[in-house]
């Protein structure tokens, strides 16, 4: 059953465009673009939240800053000396923080590379209180400036989903930023997806749908639909490993079809029973990523 506080929204947008559909699709926009409270909503997410402090006491905090504001990275050495030239970048998903990703972190650092790790705007130790596909793809932007580049890039669900728009060079003023190999962990295929989802979440009516997702065009001058992280992964030369569980209540498990059918670059494994938020903390799922990460490493020292 939808809160009361939904039930008022629908109720709003539903009157405005009553007169104006098209300043209701502006409203639903900011409501798309608002992120969540980073209070911890459930027992697990604090339990989470305190398992990670002595991973995240690791980091050195790093502030990166884009056209539009400005976000904090963690930067995390390699923890052995295995194949420590490899430099990570690694994004959360919608609502989470890098905090989330701390079993991930200590894996990948415990397998020999350096793990530079985001927190979205609106998210985790970064201002803000909205995020769009843009900003991110700007974030992302920043941190390739500071660092140099990377070797692997690695998102979970939205975070996977902006890597792809970022090696897409979505947003016209920002290059493309291509990892030489990436990962994407329970990850939307396509943005269009996501707006329909919320404007039927909202019952909006098709003028106000319309409007809504308009409004894409008229804010960053591309259409919704060049968002689509498949099209475009199926379009780069770099290696992609996708991860997901066929259990996924989020994001359903066609998105990881959809990205094994775009391209012959694009590895699909599943894990399923893991859902959509235990996958990024779950061992094998770790240990899989590290593989992908090193492999023809031992290799290239064995020829050396």
């Amino acid at each position: 059953m939808a809160s009361f506080a939904i039930k008022v929204t629908r109720l709003a947008l539903k009157t405005v465009a009553a007169f104006s559909p098209e300043l209701a699709g502006r409203l639903a926009f900011r409501l798309f673009s608002i992120t969540p409270s980073r209070t911890p909503k459930s027992g697990k997410e604090k339990t989470a939240l305190a398992a990670a402090i002595p991973v995240m006491a690791r980091a050195r905090p790093v502030t990166l800053s884009f056209d539009g504001g400005w976000i904090t990275a963690r930067h995390f050495d390699a923890l052995s000396n295995g194949d420590a030239a490899k430099r990570i970048l690694l994004v959360h998903g919608w609502g989470s923080r890098s905090d989330y990703l701390a079993a991930m972190i200590d894996g990948l650092t415990a397998g020999g590379a350096e793990v530079v790790a985001l927190d979205w705007p609106g998210h985790g130790a970064s201002p803000g209180r909205t995020l769009t596909m843009p900003a991110a793809v700007r974030a992302i932007d920043a941190a390739w400036r500071q660092f140099g580049g990377f070797n692997v890039a690695v998102g979970h669900s939205f975070g996977g989903a902006s890597l792809a728009c970022a090696a897409g060079g979505v947003v016209d003023d920002v290059p493309s930023h291509v990892a030489q190999k990436m990962v994407l962990i329970g990850a939307p295929s396509e943005m269009t997806w996501l707006f329909k989802g919320f404007g039927k979440y909202l019952r909006l009516s098709a003028r106000t749908q319309m409007a809504l997702e308009d409004m894409v065009a008229r804010l960053f001058g591309r259409r919704l639909e060049d968002f689509d992280a498949a099209r475009i992964l199926g379009m780069v030369t770099a290696p992609v490993l996708v991860i997901h569980a066929e259990d996924d209540k989020e994001v359903s498990a066609n998105h990881a079809r959809r990205y094994a059918a775009a391209g012959g670059n694009i590895e699909l494994v599943w894990a399923n029973g893991l859902g959509h938020r235990r996958i990024v903390s779950a061992a094998p799922v770790i240990a899989r990523i590290n593989a992908f990460i090193h492999a023809g490493a031992a290799d290239r020292r064995e020829a050396a």
